[in-house]
Order: C-alpha cells, then sequence, then structure tokens
C-alpha cells in the first residue's frame, strides 16, 4: 500500500480520511503536531505529505520550508476556504498542490491519485531515449528525476520536473495553461486557479535567463507558456 503522512492537529479530520482512505489502497500515517510530523516527513517512508497550514507551534508553511531544505517529497496543503494567499504562498514554498477546507473526501483522493500518477513510475516502464532530454544547457533524466543546468544538479520539486519535462519536449511551442494543468498536475484548470502560474514562477527562478539575459519561459499573454529555444 501506498503510504501517505497526514500532519494535521484535527484528530477526527485525521480519523475520517484513515477510514475513507485506507480502502482506496493508501496505508495512512497520522502526526498531529508539526515536530514530530517533520522527522516522519524526513524519514523517507511515504510518498506524499497531506499538510495542514494552521498547526500548533509552527505553522505548515514553516514545516514545509523546513522540509525542502533536504526533501523533495509530494506535500498537499490543506488550506482555509477562501484563502487565496494562503494556496500562492504554499505554492511558491514547493508545494505540489492544495485543496481547501471543508473539502469532499473524493476530490481528496482524486488530487491524491494525480499526484501518485506523476511521481511512481508505472510498473512496466522502461527508460527509452526520451527518458534523458536535453536543451542547450538543461538536461533532465526522467530515470532519476534530476535536472541538470550546465552539468550542475538544480534542487527542484516532483511538479515542476513535470513541467520542465512537459515544456522541453515542446521547446518552441505554445503550450496553454489548460494543457499544463491538465497534464502536469493531471486535473482541470479552475477558475481563478493559479496553481501552474505560480509552478512556472519557481521554476524560472531556480533555472534563471540565459547567458544573453533572455527569458527561458515566456509567457504568452491570455495563453499559455513557452520555452524558448537559444538563439544561434
Amino acid at each position: 500500500m501506498a503510504r501517505i503522512l497526514l500532519i494535521d492537529d484535527d484528530s477526527e479530520l485525521c480519523e475520517m480520511l484513515t477510514e475513507y482512505l485506507q480502502p482506496e489502497g493508501f496505508d495512512i500515517e497520522a502526526v498531529y503536531e508539526p515536530h514530530g510530523g517533520l522527522r516522519r516527513g524526513l524519514s523517507g517512508e511515504h510518498f506524499l505529505i497531506i499538510l495542514d497550514v494552521m498547526l500548533p507551534g509552527m505553522t505548515g508553511f514553516e514545516l514545509l520550508k523546513k522540509l525542502r531544505q533536504t526533501s523533495s517529497i509530494p506535500v498537499l496543503m490543506l488550506t482555509a476556504k477562501g484563502e487565496d494567499i494562503d494556496r500562492i504562498l504554499g505554492l511558491e514554498m514547493g508545494a505540489d498542490d492544495y485543496l481547501a477546507k471543508p473539502f469532499n473526501p473524493r476530490e481528496l483522493v482524486a488530487r491524491i491519485r494525480a499526484i501518485q500518477r506523476r511521481t511512481i513510475p508505472h510498473k512496466d516502464f522502461q527508460p527509452d531515449r526520451r527518458a534523458q532530454l536535453k536543451l542547450d544547457d538543461i538536461e533532465i533524466d526522467f530515470g532519476s528525476r534530476t535536472v541538470k543546468k550546465n552539468s550542475n544538479i538544480i534542487k527542484i520539486t516532483e511538479v515542476e520536473f513535470s513541467l520542465l519535462y512537459e515544456l522541453l519536449q515542446k521547446a518552441g511551442q505554445v503550450m496553454t495553461r489548460e494543457e499544463l494543468t491538465g497534464i502536469v498536475l493531471n486535473r482541470e484548470l479552475e477558475i481563478f486557479d493559479r496553481s501552474i502560474d505560480v509552478h512556472v514562477s519557481n521554476l524560472r527562478r531556480k533555472l534563471g535567463n540565459r547567458i544573453n539575459g533572455r527569458e527561458r519561459i515566456r509567457t504568452i499573454r491570455k495563453v499559455g507558456y513557452l520555452y524558448t529555444r537559444q538563439e544561434h
């Protein structure tokens, strides 16, 4: 069973989610306070962390920041309904996705499945020539899920890796926000949803511009994004 770490001080919610998610094939470990949650999150025993923003003693954002210093494990943030700033801040700090409380458990399962499909290779996956992709000074390896810039490893999250892979494959072509949300986040683009935009912004910051100052990822207004090819 795929293991999920749930960090939330609401014991009733944790119990309810455990009862709902176990029949779906997930093994849930619940931790009700942030310091123990951080220790367990760094154990490498889980494929996903579901993290509440409001925690006693350490906010979910503080925990996420500490976690991201050494770990790229996918994180799904639980935010308060209507708190758009929390969602954006969580994504900027390295969360993969978010869900606002109260939520439908079916929606939670859908988000978990989407992350699972993106991060856990299918048993029949066999690396081929597309598993390594190189464009100019950027090289990505799908097998090891690493990204290098001028042969130096760049630390990125799982969702940023998937986003970069898709953009590189279609370098020179515009990819719409709807396309990227569907492929990278495995869900439909929602109204006022800025998730993919924040992930693109994070990726831009980590990769930087080209030596000549030209943008790697160009915004195509009201459409989407384009990964530019180097001019010779």
